[in-house]
């Protein structure tokens, strides 16, 4: 058997993968060669070639989770840099497919269940700089981008139960945000099922189908928190359409739930303030 190379894999998602992975719950992960600075397979991927190393051969597909989600515009700018020197390894390698982690953040606001064909429009800088990093590998042979919406655990709602109790927004009519949400569990066995695939979109969402609410997320875990009156600014939804991806994986995946959402993030290492 052989596993994917994952870069990037000392960033919070990947830590939760590979908890995943060393705890038996994603078999996919088992054979998985794992990339960091300092980690199984060291590389500094902006500042060398990817050194050579015989375990490289056995591995099916690039996973690609390094990136940045914050900084300067010089700094987020790495993120097509990052992607092209995944790329540059995987073709010197024979690897693929290749892929990149892009997120939902490129469609920017809007309630509207947002697809691939649709035309995006990041709100902000991070989103801004993973659609150059789409357009960089535009024509790069075996690379799918990935949109990938909020994972259970390593988001910022599950950041804020992590660090103590949460003030949520509540719309006029007693509503909660919702959000399109994968669980880590989840978003590891539909990579290596995507791997798998025979063939694979330029882009392609990612997502559990439908939506969680965000209030609904706070009880299953059992969170302190508070409600306020959302600003004006605050967006009430963000829906995926998954039809994509539903399309290549047999079979689908199964509608999102609060439930299973929690249940992965803490199998993924992740727990809430005391």
């Amino acid at each position: 058997m052989s596993g994917p190379l994952i870069l990037g894999a000392g960033g919070r998602l990947g830590r939760a993968l590979r908890q995943l992975a060393d705890s038996g719950a994603w078999e996919g992960g088992a054979e998985a060669l794992w990339h960091g600075r300092q980690g199984d397979y060291a590389w500094d991927m902006l500042a060398e070639e990817a050194p050579a190393d015989p375990r490289l051969a056995r591995c099916r597909g690039v996973i690609v989770l390094a990136g940045r989600t914050s900084g300067d515009p010089q700094v987020l700018a790495q993120n097509a840099a990052l992607a092209r020197a995944a790329l540059t390894l995987a073709r010197r390698e024979g690897l693929g497919p290749v892929l990149l982690l892009s997120t939902a953040a490129v469609y920017g606001g809007g309630e509207r269940a947002w697809s691939e064909d649709d035309v995006p429009a990041p709100s902000a800088a991070y989103g801004e700089s993973k659609l150059e990093m789409e357009r960089a590998v535009a024509d790069a042979p075996g690379a799918c981008c990935l949109r990938l919406a909020n994972v259970a655990g390593s988001d910022a709602l599950f950041g804020a139960m992590a660090s103590g109790p949460v003030v949520l927004d509540r719309f006029a009519d007693g509503t909660a945000p919702q959000r399109a949400y994968i669980g880590p569990l989840t978003l590891a066995q539909t990579l290596t099922r995507l791997i798998a695939a025979p063939a694979l979109p330029r882009v392609l969402n990612l997502a559990a189908p439908g939506t969680a609410a965000m209030d609904a997320v706070l009880r299953e875990a059992g969170a302190d928190w508070s409600w306020r009156p959302a600003p004006e600014t605050a967006l009430r939804a963000m829906r995926l359409d998954t039809g994509l991806l539903q399309g290549l994986l047999a079979p689908p995946l199964p509608e999102i739930s609060a439930k299973a959402l929690v249940t992965e993030a803490r199998a993924a290492g992740w727990s809430r303030a005391a």
